[in-house]
């Protein structure tokens, strides 16, 4: 029984969390949550600034930034559509040590999201954290082990992956 058929070692995708970051507290903030909203269909939630830049024009605890973390199925079909929009082209810089990667797009309209003048145009930064069978043996309260170096996920495995899933896309990661 080889790596190929072991389904401990199979890869996947735990989640992928989604972040629109406006600078700036008010109206802005909640327009960038209701595009969140309008693609995932879950509630986005806010994040505060965590002490006051007057260069930026924010003070502490002030809500600049909203985020969502979406799993399963939808995680994959954004991912694709965020991917697309990219070309499937990412570059080795965007993958971690850990084995997560990210990018980011500067128009979400780009991902078939109707435009509402109102609302206005954000980019959005896409992370996706990885995982294998097996990881909350670290995680779980109870009983609480460790996960072998052999287990985890490194930056060559998480490329080899995603040129895989998304081979017929095309999907190739650059230096």
């Amino acid at each position: 029984m080889g790596d190929a058929d072991n389904v401990m070692r199979e890869m996947k995708i735990e989640k992928l969390v989604l972040n629109i970051s406006a600078g700036e507290s008010g109206d802005r903030v909640t327009r960038a949550a209701k595009v969140l909203q309008q693609l995932t269909d879950q509630e986005p939630v806010f994040s505060r600034a965590r002490y006051t830049v007057r260069t930026f024009g924010i003070r502490r605890n002030e809500k600049i930034a909203c985020h969502v973390t979406v799993r399963g199925d939808k995680a994959k079909e954004i991912i694709s559509k965020g991917l697309a929009v990219k070309e499937f082209e990412l570059r080795r810089m965007n993958f971690s040590q850990n084995g997560n990667w990210g990018f980011g797009i500067s128009e979400h309209i780009d991902l078939g999201i109707k435009y509402d003048p109102n609302a206005g145009i954000y980019g959005m930064d896409f992370y996706v954290v990885m995982k294998r069978a097996g990881d909350r043996v670290a995680k779980r309260k109870l009983r609480c082990g460790k996960v072998g170096a052999g287990q985890k996920i490194g930056k060559e495995e998480s490329i080899a992956w995603f040129e895989k899933v998304w081979n017929e896309d095309f999907a190739k990661v650059l230096n």
